[in-house]
C-alpha cells in the first residue's frame, strides 16, 4: 500500500519524467544506435541494406585518405590547444583584471560566437584573399611579401586553426570569467602580501583555483576540434592535395558524394569509440586532479 499511494503522489512527476525519456530515446540513443548498426551494412539509395560484417572497415582501413584524415585531424586538434585553449584563458584573465569597460569588451569577445558558422567562414575567406585580403593588405604595408594562406600546404591547417579560434573563444572565456569571478578575494591579498608577482599569483592562486575548469575544457575542446567540420569544408574543401582533410570531411565525401552511408557510419562509429575510450581514460587520470 506504501508503495501505491507513493506512486499515486508522484504520478504527474513520472509521466514527465516518461516523456523525457521517449524524447530521448528516440532523438538520441536510437540514432546512435541505429548509426552504429549501418557500419556493418551495405547501404545506399539504389538498394536495400545489406548486412557486410566488418567489410566497411576493411575498406576504411585500405583507403590512403583514411590515415591522412586522422594525421591532418590531430594535427589541427594539436594546434588548436596551443591557440585555442590558451587564448580564452589568458584573455579571461585579462578581462577579469579590468575595472572598466569589461561589460562592453566582454560583448566584443562573445560577438563572433553569435555570427551563423558560414557568415565567419565568408568572413575569414576574404581576410585570406590571395589578392585583396586583409593580412595580405597588411603584410604589403609592412613591406612583407603576400601569402598563400588557404592554398599553401604549411599554412592552410594553421590559418583553419586562427578562424576556429576566433569564432569559438567566446564561449570559453566567459567559463573562464565565471570562474575567476568565485576565486576569493583573500587569496590573492594574502599573496600580495607574501609580495608575489603577477605571475606567482596566476600560478599559485588562479589556476589551482579553477584547474577543474580547465581540466573539464580541455576534454571539451579535445572532442570538439576532433569532430571539425565546417572550417576545411568551406574555406578549403580538403585541400591543397589533401591537407585539410580532416575526419568528418571525409565521412561527409563518403555519404554525400560517394553514396556510401555503411562506409560513413563505420568511419562515425569508429570515430565514437575513439573519443569515447579517450574521455574515459582522461576522466580516470584525472579524478584526483580537479
Amino acid at each position: 500500500m506504501r508503495r501505491v499511494r507513493r506512486l499515486r503522489e508522484n504520478l504527474v512527476a513520472y509521466l514527465f519524467l516518461s516523456a523525457a525519456l521517449i524524447c530521448f530515446a528516440l532523438f538520441a540513443w536510437y540514432p546512435i544506435v541505429r548509426g552504429v548498426l549501418l557500419g556493418f551494412q551495405q547501404v545506399t539509395f539504389a538498394q536495400p541494406a545489406e548486412w557486410v560484417g566488418l567489410d566497411n572497415f576493411r575498406r576504411l582501413f585500405a583507403d590512403p585518405l583514411f590515415a591522412t584524415a586522422w594525421r591532418n585531424t590531430g594535427y589541427f586538434t594539436l594546434l588548436a590547444l596551443v591557440f585555442g585553449f590558451a587564448a580564452p584563458f589568458v584573455t579571461a584573465v585579462v578581462l577579469n583584471e579590468l575595472r572598466r569597460g569589461q561589460s562592453y569588451l566582454r560583448l566584443t569577445v562573445y560577438l563572433p560566437v553569435m555570427l551563423p558558422p558560414i557568415v565567419t567562414m565568408l568572413l575569414w575567406r576574404w581576410i585570406y584573399d590571395p589578392g585583396p585580403g586583409l593580412f595580405n593588405k597588411v603584410l604589403d604595408v609592412l613591406h612583407l611579401p603576400a601569402q598563400q594562406w588557404l592554398e599553401s600546404e604549411n599554412l592552410a591547417m594553421v590559418s583553419l586553426v586562427l578562424v576556429s579560434t576566433w569564432a569559438n573563444m567566446g564561449t570559453t572565456t566567459l567559463v573562464y570569467l565565471a570562474a575567476l569571478g568565485g576565486i576569493p578575494g583573500e587569496l590573492y591579498e594574502a599573496a600580495e602580501l607574501d609580495g608575489a608577482s603577477i605571475r606567482r599569483r596566476l600560478w599559485h592562486v588562479t589556476i589551482p583555483q579553477v584547474r577543474f575548469i580547465l581540466l573539464i575544457t580541455l576534454l571539451l575542446q579535445v572532442i570538439g576540434t576532433m569532430q571539425v567540420f565546417v572550417e576545411p569544408f568551406v574555406l578549403t574543401g580538403g585541400g591543397p592535395n589533401d591537407a585539410t582533410v580532416t575526419i568528418l570531411l571525409l565521412l561527409y565525401r563518403y555519404a554525400f558524394v560517394y553514396n556510401d552511408f555503411g562506409l560513413a557510419s563505420a568511419m562515425s562509429t569508429l570515430l565514437f569509440v575513439v573519443l569515447g575510450l579517450f574521455a574515459g581514460v582522461y576522466l580516470r587520470l584525472t579524478r584526483n586532479k580537479g
